[in-house]
């Protein structure tokens, strides 16, 4: 093999063959491609594009660089994808609750990624859980309690993480294709037999408008399909934060709050029963949508989802009481400073990207990977589109280490936030459902 050649294929608009695809993942692996013909692949790619054939044998081979899970499970294996966001919690509530509805989920979530938040760390708020766990802790706790969230792994689709480091330093990130590629050889690895993918629009997503994220919705589903993996997804509005919290401790407790009935935001419950919805029908649990709505709303009523969760967390190292006690083990900040707006009126548009880095400037996001993060920092009590805002009503509650914290966080939310007389038209949160057929 001979990679520049490869390289020089794509480069010049020609469709790869499986085997010279192949050739390519397999010199990722072993090293016999170097760092820089890695880039220039990834932006051949980026400015030629893939064909479904092309990007489905670029996703096997892929999955094929590392373990790939196999399970002996008495119900299906199916999971969820999100493209990311501001506020999204939604792993946190669906793992458990499709689990009390029969599937078995073994999601192995992200860090944060620029201004979204990152599954991963919001388990890592959690005191003793081990985020990072053997395989056969992992294939144990799934059996036994229906799900396991857990970090990625490097034995997983490691082509995929030498790729991915050298995309982001070379602006080829965006490449549908690639992202494709990047996801689906994840979820194959770990042995899936259906994924509901989330795919964020609006102006806290990487994807900022429905056409892009249809495209990348449609090349997720046909990708998946081709690869024998069942993907349905669903494009949903990321033009306001999707919960009223967002930190990750303080995502924890909303999510907790969710699962116990004490507190269910309508737009947070409507994304999160549909994406669950999508992974019952596909996991042939339930015979349509509605069926499986009716379902996951009974198991949130009767309290069977919150004890999964609490059972999840305590097979992982986690405090056995968190789901009845969770402020007794999450970490407070010391500091809590309400955000006025500058005049009273109705939130008419929120700039969702700079909600999430004020996030981020507390010390709840990265600006380099191998920063930490401070799990107990964030913001609570956004207010949505088109609520009204005022004197006794701020626009949030930043959470910060500091007074200078608190007030760098609270000038980036106050520059986020429009505040006008007329209410903007009120929007579904989930906009289109995309599927293979």
């Amino acid at each position: 093999m001979l990679p520049q050649e490869i390289i020089r294929t794509k480069r010049d608009g020609k469709r790869l063959t499986t085997q010279e695809i192949d050739d390519f993942v397999g010199g990722l692996t072993s090293g016999a491609v170097a760092d820089a013909q890695a880039g220039a692949f990834a932006m051949a790619v980026y400015l030629q594009g893939m064909d479904v054939e092309e990007c489905v044998a670029l996703t096997r081979a892929m999955t094929a660089s590392g373990t790939q899970l196999r399970w002996d499970l008495p119900g299906p294996v199916v999971d969820k994808h999100s493209t990311g966001g501001v506020g999204d919690t939604v792993s946190l509530m669906l793992g458990p609750m499709v689990a009390a509805c029969g599937g078995f989920v073994p999601m192995i979530s992200g860090r944060g990624l620029g201004h979204t938040g990152g599954t991963y760390d919001k388990f890592e708020s959690i005191p003793g859980y081990v985020a990072t766990p053997t395989m056969e802790v992992f294939r144990e706790v799934v059996a036994s309690v229906g799900v396991s969230i857990i970090g990625q792994t490097s034995d997983l689709a490691p082509a995929d993480k030498r790729l991915y480091g050298v995309r982001d330093v070379t602006a080829t990130v965006e490449s549908i294709p690639l992202i494709t590629a990047s996801i689906l050889s994840k979820k194959l690895a770990a042995g899936l037999d259906a994924l509901a993918m989330d795919v964020k629009f609006g102006n806290g997503a990487f994807m900022s408008t429905v056409p892009d994220a249809r495209a990348l919705a449609e090349s997720i589903t046909s990708v998946a399909g081709g690869a024998g993996m069942p993907t349905n997804a669903l494009l949903t509005d990321m033009d306001q934060p999707l919960a009223s919290a967002a930190g990750n401790a303080l995502e924890m407790a909303y999510a907790i709050d969710y699962l116990t009935g004490a507190r269910r935001e309508p737009r947070m419950h409507e994304v999160v029963l549909a994406l669950c919805a999508e992974m019952l029908v596909l996991g042939r649990l339930a015979a349509t949508t509605d069926e499986a709505r009716s379902r996951l709303e009974a198991v949130l009523t009767s309290g069977e989802a919150a004890e999964r969760f609490g059972r999840m967390v305590a097979a992982m190292g986690g405090p056995a009481d968190l789901v009845d006690a969770p402020w007794a083990h999450l970490e407070r900040s010391p500091i809590q400073v309400p955000v006025i707006a500058p005049s009273s009126g109705v939130v008419t548009a929120i700039d969702t990207r700079a909600v999430g880095l004020a996030v981020v400037v507390l010390g709840g996001g990265r600006t380099r990977p191998q920063d930490d993060v401070d799990h107990a920092v964030g913001l609570t009590d956004l207010a949505a589109l088109g609520a009204p805002v005022g004197p006794d009503r701020p626009l949030c509650v930043v959470h910060a280490r500091s007074e200078d914290a608190a007030a760098a966080a609270a000038a980036r939310i106050a520059a986020a936030y429009t505040v006008g007389d007329d209410a903007p038209a009120p929007t579904e949160p989930v906009r289109e459902r995309i599927t293979a057929g």
